[in-house]
């Protein structure tokens, strides 16, 4: 069992910056990929970005490109999310999720455990 937390949402103006965290703790010592989700208000959850176990490979939805780094450190059992250039279609609950294999992925079926979600919010 792996259990994930996040912290560090709020309200930003549009073209502001945020970071989000997300600590893991329970089983970690088998390693696990780390990601990143979001649902805006009547929409359903996409994927955000993701991390392998190591750091050394990523993912990111192409909304976010450019604009939204993923990164972890494990001794720290924590993977972070930088949001530069915010905007308000950013505003979204913000999931942190992990799942028991080594490679980033995009597909939230294949994580099996979840936060509870942090609220991002990005005025225009």
């Amino acid at each position: 069992q792996v259990h994930v937390v996040e912290s560090g949402g709020g309200l930003v103006q549009a073209g502001g910056s945020l970071r989000l965290s997300c600590v893991a703790s329970g089983r970690t010592s088998s390693g696990y990929a780390l990601g990143w989700f979001r649902r805006a208000p009547g929409k359903e959850r996409e994927f955000v970005a993701s991390v392998s176990w190591t750091g050394g490979a990523t993912l990111y939805a192409d909304v976010v490109k450019g604009r939204f780094t993923i990164s972890r450190e494990n001794a720290k059992s924590t993977v972070y999310l930088q949001m530069n250039s915010l905007k308000p279609e950013d505003t979204a609950v913000y999931y942190c999720a992990a799942r028991t294999g080594w490679d980033p992925n995009s597909r939230f079926h294949e994580y099996d455990y979840w936060g509870q979600g942090t609220q991002v919010t990005v005025s225009s």
